[in-house]
């Protein structure tokens, strides 16, 4: 654990992870190449259903300043300029996407032994205002999430949070959508020799009354290989098999099928990341 709260972003972040990364039911294709000079390039390329997406990330890093030049297939290109520790725990971040002017943000994050700080502004005459803090320790930390539209002269999103973390426990605690929904969720480490983890997450909409319940567990079959399985209230099962097969290198298959409604096809999914 870290010594300080860390971000209002890592409040139930562990059990989202879990729960939800490297799931999916698309194909998708990454790789990765260094240049002599250091400039990393990342090609990446995504099949949703008919429509291919595919993007160009270009990173050099030079000390502390790391720039990122990222070209979709729609002839969008977005840029991110990070400055990590121009002061002791802070790190100011810039980005804009070309052809959208209106879309570039001046961010600031700063962490402390007992606060997480997160602000940003868009560079625009009537921009939108975010700011997330979070007060606390590394074993308890209490946040809240803003942003305020000052064009519209209205508060936009606000959001609170509380964590608790202890060696192989965590909960969490979330009001969302302007107190509307509800969210508990629980991460417990049972085996750290074999990665072995299982999670929850439940979350209660006031507005439409309805509750959604998803659980889920992962465990490392071997030191390269991992499963996870997860599944939810309105019977969506989903497991996955992620392979390392050379350092930084994965290989994962994905499967979802809908236990209410098994004369459905099942849904797969395949992601390859190759890193030299």
């Amino acid at each position: 654990m870290g010594k300080g709260p860390g971000l209002y972003s890592d409040i139930g972040k562990k059990t989202r992870d879990l729960l939800y990364r490297d799931y999916q039911t698309d194909h998708k294709f990454t790789i990765t190449t260094y240049s002599p000079t250091g400039v990393a390039i990342t090609s990446s390329g995504l099949k949703k259903g008919d429509l291919f997406l595919a993007d160009v990330n270009t990173q050099l890093k030079n000390k502390n300043i790391t720039t990122d030049i990222k070209v979709d297939t729609n002839s969008n290109l977005l840029a991110t300029v990070t400055v990590d520790e121009a002061a002791p725990g802070l790190k100011t971040i810039f980005s804009c996407r070309i052809p959208d002017q209106s879309s570039a943000k001046m961010e600031l994050q700063y962490l402390h032994d007992y606060a997480g700080i997160c602000t940003s502004v868009g560079l625009t005459a009537n921009p939108i205002v975010n700011f997330s803090g979070v007060l606390g320790t590394s074993v308890l930390a209490l946040g809240t999430d803003v942003s305020f539209d000052t064009k519209a002269g209205a508060i936009t999103k606000c959001n609170a949070g509380l964590s608790f973390t202890n060696a192989d426990l965590i909960t969490s605690l979330n009001l969302n959508n302007k107190g509307d929904s509800l969210s508990a969720s629980y991460y417990h480490i049972v085996s750290p020799l074999t990665g072995t983890a299982v999670g929850a997450e439940v979350t209660h909409s006031f507005s439409a009354s309805e509750n959604t319940i998803t659980i889920g567990t992962q465990h490392q079959l071997d030191p390269l290989t991992t499963v996870k399985a997860r599944v939810n209230n309105f019977g969506t099962a989903t497991a996955l098999i992620q392979h390392e097969w050379r350092p930084k290198s994965l290989f994962t298959i994905s499967g979802e099928v809908d236990t209410k409604a098994v004369d459905k096809s099942a849904k797969f999914g395949l992601a390859l990341a190759l890193k030299p």
